[in-house]
């Protein structure tokens, strides 16, 4: 039933590309400017599966499962190195590869805002705008407290059991990440889909492992200076959508990004949370689409 289901959730044909023996999936649907979604943790592709189909047929579009998520390989740390600067230099790969490097939006949620906007920052001329969901490119702000759940799938043990053993990152992010419109337990099951055993829910722990939040951590210093370089794309148009119950990117966040971008296009939802494109999709699917087509 979950299968079935899928098929029609996920109506796409997904591409590989070779990444030093490493399968990287990616989705490569429609024709014309580039507009590059990057996931974040534990989600994967799936969750921009309805705005791929509504702009697919004037935009093309690039999604990326992140190695360790979707349907990309998900090999053991000898074989990967889980960190930001891996990952942006995966999305890299595949932008050259697919010859994309001009005119390019973003479209980022979750840690693929650290992902996007390092690579932006690392290549500002290629971006034409951005679209951000609920994610940060700078470091935890100061009003806001490291999250205990957080906290525990970082440095303990039994975060390491729940996580990869129990699948409870995934599971609760399907859980507590819609608050207007719960996901069913089908739609849970498909964004759990790729972490069906400790072997492939490697990434989920890892991302969480890779958060820097003190000198000396690693990549710690890269956030510092993406976060002193994303200012300059305030002069690109941009778009915010936000769901304010968010237990994570919550207002201190939204704060944040309002402080730095005062002209952006923001839009919040007091009711909805951290899964905007879920919780609200009828109402941020066709405000991301207007607002391609007006900038």
């Amino acid at each position: 039933m979950v299968r079935d289901t899928f098929k029609t959730e996920y109506p796409f044909s997904g591409k590989r590309l070779d990444l030093a023996g490493l399968s990287y999936h990616y989705l490569d649907e429609g024709t014309g400017a580039a507009v590059v979604m990057v996931h974040g943790n534990p989600s994967w592709s799936f969750y921009y599966r309805n705005l791929v189909l509504a702009l697919r047929d004037r935009f093309r579009c690039i999604v990326p499962d992140h190695i360790g998520c979707g349907f990309s390989d998900k090999p053991d740390d000898d074989r990967y190195d889980y960190t930001l600067s891996r990952r942006v230099d995966d999305l890299e790969a595949l932008l050259e590869h697919l010859g994309i490097t001009e005119n390019i939006t973003l479209v980022v949620h979750d840690w693929g805002g650290m992902i996007g906007m390092t690579y932006a920052v690392r290549h500002p001329e290629r971006i034409k705008r951005l679209v951000i969901l609920n994610t940060g490119a700078f470091h935890l702000p100061k009003s806001k407290p490291f999250p205990l759940g957080l906290r525990i799938c970082r440095d303990t043990m039994l975060g390491t059991l729940l996580v990869r053993g129990f699948n409870a990152f995934s599971a609760g992010a399907a859980t507590v990440g819609c608050k207007r419109n719960p996901m069913n337990a089908e739609l849970r099951a498909l964004y759990q889909l790729p972490y069906d055993s400790w072997r492939n829910r490697i990434a989920t722990l890892r991302f969480v492992q890779d958060i820097p939040l003190s000198p000396g951590d690693r990549g710690y210093d890269l956030i510092s200076s993406v976060s002193a370089g994303i200012g300059q794309f305030s002069v690109l148009p941009m778009l915010i959508c936000w769901g304010e119950l968010d237990f994570v990117f919550d207002r201190h966040f939204l704060a944040e990004w309002q402080q730095r971008f005062p002209h952006a296009e923001i839009h919040r939802f007091p009711d909805c949370g951290h899964y905007i494109l879920e919780d609200a999709r009828d109402e941020v699917v066709p405000l991301i689409s207007g607002f391609l087509e007006r900038t």
